[in-house]
Formats: structure tokens, C-alpha cells, sequence
């Protein structure tokens, strides 16, 4: 099993960066793909970002944040990041991160999940 704890949330001016972090306990982590994913307000959870369970392994991203977040791991710290930049007004949401032994992009398909951290971009 797999606790998932998410930080590094908070306000920011549309064009500012962020980095989130989602620090996993257990010792399998290393095993585990990683997604990041959001839901704003009214809105469905939605995919944003993956990654397979190699550190500078196969990473997918959602058009809407393709060329300016990045997600990347390091295995040796049990951490996964978002690297957020050029944010916009509707990049605003709840940021979640999310373990599944295997890369995928759809909600339902991930077995562990974090409890958020709040993401707000001001215009």
C-alpha cells in the first residue's frame, strides 16, 4: 500500500511558477507510476501529467499544460514533482497526486490518491 501527501500549493499571479510535491511512504514506491491530476470547482478530476515508475522514464502530459509543467521523480527521496510554469487563471484547482503500478492517464485507473493541495493563479 501506498500514502500518498501532496505540498508546495498556494497563490500565484497568471505567468508565475510553482512546484508541487507528492512525498509517498512505503518502500515499493520506486515500483509505482505517478500522476498528477486536478478538478476545479464544478468541474471533473482530470488528468495533467504521468509518469512511469523510472526515474526520467516514459511521461505523459495533457495538451492544456504540454510544454509548460513537468513532472519528474526521484526515486531515492520516495517524491514525485509537478514543475508548473507560465501558469494561467485556469490552471486553477485542486492538484492531486495519484500511485498505479502501471503509466496511465484515466482517473479510474489509479488505486492510491492524495488528499490535494489547493493551486490558485490570479490574472
Amino acid at each position: 500500500q501506498v500514502q500518498l501527501v501532496e505540498s508546495g500549493g498556494g497563490l500565484v499571479q497568471a505567468g508565475g511558477s510553482l512546484r508541487l510535491s507528492c512525498a509517498a511512504s512505503g518502500r515499493t514506491f520506486s515500483t509505482y507510476a505517478m500522476g498528477w491530476f486536478r478538478q476545479a470547482p464544478g468541474k471533473e478530476r482530470e488528468f495533467v501529467a504521468a509518469i512511469s515508475w523510472k526515474s526520467g522514464g516514459t511521461t505523459y502530459y495533457a495538451d492544456s499544460v504540454k510544454g509548460r509543467f513537468t513532472i519528474s521523480r526521484d526515486n531515492a527521496k520516495n517524491t514525485v514533482y509537478l514543475q508548473m510554469n507560465s501558469l494561467k487563471p485556469e490552471d486553477t484547482a485542486v492538484y492531486y497526486c495519484a500511485a498505479r503500478p502501471w503509466i496511465a492517464t484515466q482517473v479510474s485507473e489509479y488505486n492510491y490518491w492524495g488528499q490535494g493541495t489547493q493551486v490558485t493563479v490570479s490574472s
